[in-house]
């Protein structure tokens, strides 16, 4: 009998062409998307995929079935909805307090598909410097926050995103290009480029530096681009998320090198109240975050994967 999530994977392969991507996004080994697949062709007794086709492309059976996934897909996510409005008697408010500004450039696309099922939901960004990010949510003064550690904090709920990790960046013919990794000790004569956050929330001092005792001297910036702008012009190198700087790696803008031989790896989590992580439309919306993520994000993986 056909299932939902034998609908849900037949979508995902579709749009992403391969096993491997549509493994990431269902959070699914290739092994068991491909046990998914061959199930539904046994009992439909069709091939739904063109086999040797890369990227794969769907039979003119499997094209049938497409467009009833997305059919069906759609009316239970509406039925979903409307029960929930019901239920809860309004859709409430979503804030949104953010720890990185490169965060922006997939969250703004996750907020906007989000929006056309939830219009009713307010939503806000909350702007400044947060000290202390889930606090906000504790003081009610934001509903959902983005973070990269999840400390253990009574009424906080994290909802793992995506794992992912972090890369030291060089300029082009930087004398340490020559390594293949970098160790602590690397940073100490450098300068360090860093957002202008706590050092318990700056993997690369909390993880590598700190417990060496390396105190390299520090520069900050705000803006991801203002950094790496520093980091091209030899004023000293950062470490930073790969999949936040993947653009300008590409460009050769800047060179990449993993920061220790097993390389440094983080995840980022979504934060909400506990109440709040029960409602409707915080459930679609961090599902949204995930979906728009791994559908536009290079260098991520699953939180529990390596990267």
């Amino acid at each position: 009998m056909l299932e939902v999530r034998h609908l849900q994977a037949l979508i995902a392969l579709s749009e992403t062409g391969n096993l491997s991507k549509a493994g990431r996004r269902l959070h699914l080994s290739q092994p068991a998307l491909s046990h998914q697949i061959k199930a539904v062709e046994e009992h439909l007794g069709v091939e739904l995929f063109q086999r040797k086709s890369s990227p794969l492309r769907l039979s003119p059976a499997g094209e049938r079935l497409l467009g009833s996934a997305y059919d069906v897909i759609k009316t239970m996510q509406q039925c979903e909805r409307d029960v929930a409005r019901i239920a809860e008697g309004k859709a409430g408010q979503l804030r949104i307090a953010v720890e990185c500004h490169s965060c922006f450039d997939w969250l703004m696309p996750a907020m906007d598909t989000f929006r056309e099922s939830w219009p009713e939901v307010e939503m806000d960004l909350v702007s400044g410097f947060q000290p202390d990010p889930t606090g906000l949510l504790l003081e009610d003064q934001a509903d959902l926050v983005i973070v990269s550690k999840a400390p253990s904090r009574k009424d906080v709920v994290y909802h793992p995103l995506f794992r992912y990790e972090v890369l030291a960046l060089l300029a082009r013919k930087h004398p340490l290009t020559r390594k293949t990794f970098l160790t602590a000790q690397d940073f100490a004569k450098e300068t360090l480029i860093t957002y202008p956050i706590p050092d318990d929330r700056i993997d690369i001092v909390r993880e590598v530096l700190g417990p060496v005792g390396v105190n390299p001297v520090r520069r900050t910036a705000m803006l991801t681009v203002a950094i790496l702008q520093l980091v091209a012009s030899h004023r000293g190198i950062a470490a930073m998320p790969g999949w936040a700087v993947q653009p300008y790696l590409e460009k050769g803008y800047v060179e990449s090198r993993p920061v220790r031989k097993q390389g440094l790896f983080a995840n980022l989590h979504a934060a909400t109240t506990r109440s709040l992580s029960q409602t409707a439309y915080m459930k679609e919306f961090i599902s949204v975050m995930k979906k728009v993520s791994f559908d536009s994000l290079k260098r991520i993986a699953p939180v529990g994967a390596d990267a």
